[in-house]
């Protein structure tokens, strides 16, 4: 029988459950250069990684509608990346948005596709999605976004969160 006394244990509050759920996350501010085509001053795009998540939350705008967009992480090391977390949110119009995502693992000088997803948003409807992909990927030194934010209708690109891990 386990002696129960000797159990360990603490109460996992808000900020123990960020941690955990951010077990092998990629520190992308501490180990990479995030290179962008635009940014609102108001949500720039350090949006993308302050920890902020879900319908409401702080994000990346485009400073220029019907415009794709590019987002470029550029890692000082190559990564292994498993898993691509990212959102995409739109209250305010009908529209479709496509994001692409490609690596690059010389230096960009050649990009592989990995990715691509559309989102149709409503405001009477959908107005919030959360990707979540799994990946096999060695020795990523550049992993791009391209967002096309106006597929279908008018609209400005945006990201609400991107999350990379090892």
């Amino acid at each position: 029988m386990t002696d129960l006394s000797r159990l360990r244990k603490r109460p996992l509050g808000a900020e123990g459950a960020a941690n955990a759920g951010a077990a092998g996350e990629i520190d992308i501010a501490g180990c990479a250069t995030l290179a962008y085509s635009s940014e609102q001053p108001d949500h720039p795009v350090e949006h993308l990684l302050d920890g902020n998540s879900g319908p409401g939350a702080t994000r990346w705008i485009s400073a220029r509608p019907d415009t794709i967009e590019h987002i470029l992480v550029e890692f000082d090391r190559p990564q292994a990346i498993s898993r691509l977390v990212y959102e995409v949110e739109e209250a305010e119009r009908e529209r479709t948005q496509e994001v692409r995502v490609e690596v690059s693992e010389d230096g960009g000088r050649a990009y592989r596709q990995i990715l691509v997803q559309e989102y149709t948003f409503s405001p009477r409807g959908a107005t919030y999605q959360r990707e979540e992909q799994r990946f096999n990927l060695s020795q990523v030194s550049q992993l791009r976004l391209t967002i096309v934010p106006n597929k279908n209708g008018s609209g400005t690109a945006t990201l609400t969160t991107l999350r990379l891990y090892a």
